[in-house]
């Protein structure tokens, strides 16, 4: 019985000693973690855009963009599958990015072929016959063996 108070004891005071700054925080590597600090730049003047027209392949998209280093202003066009044009204009500054987007041209869909199962062919049946051999039949070189008694 002495014996299992003693123990309860020693576990108690374990427990007790395990984090001496009294803090309950899991034991680290003796450093804080990094605080974060954000910092921005100031922005910088651009003017920059882009336009890609190709008829065979059917694209038309570009894009214009302008800052005073503050504010930047522009605009994109994509031509869509369904043949219209989408515009946006859009203005970002510290409030936030804002667009307008404006869809030009009417929606075209293909018509809707219905289904047609693939025409089913037979068995392939080939147009050659068996190959000639292009070999002649090999001769023995050597002679009947001899007896050996």
């Amino acid at each position: 019985m002495c014996s299992k108070v003693l123990f309860a004891s020693f576990c108690l005071v374990a427990v007790a000693m395990g984090r001496p700054d009294g803090s309950h925080a899991p034991a680290g590597y003796g450093y804080d973690a990094p605080k974060h600090h954000q910092s921005y730049e100031e922005g910088r003047p651009f003017d920059y855009s882009y336009v890609v027209k190709d008829n065979y392949q059917n694209l038309d998209f570009g894009h214009k963009s302008t800052s005073d280093g503050k504010v930047v202003t522009g605009d994109y066009h994509v031509l869509l599958p369904d043949g219209r044009n989408q515009t946006v204009v859009y203005t970002a500054d510290h409030n936030g990015y804002r667009a307008q987007v404006a869809y030009h041209g009417e929606a075209r869909y293909p018509e809707a072929k219905p289904y047609a199962p693939a025409s089913s062919y037979g068995a392939h049946k080939p147009t050659y016959g068996a190959p000639a051999p292009t070999y002649k039949e090999p001769t023995p070189v050597y002679g009947a063996p001899a007896p050996s008694y």
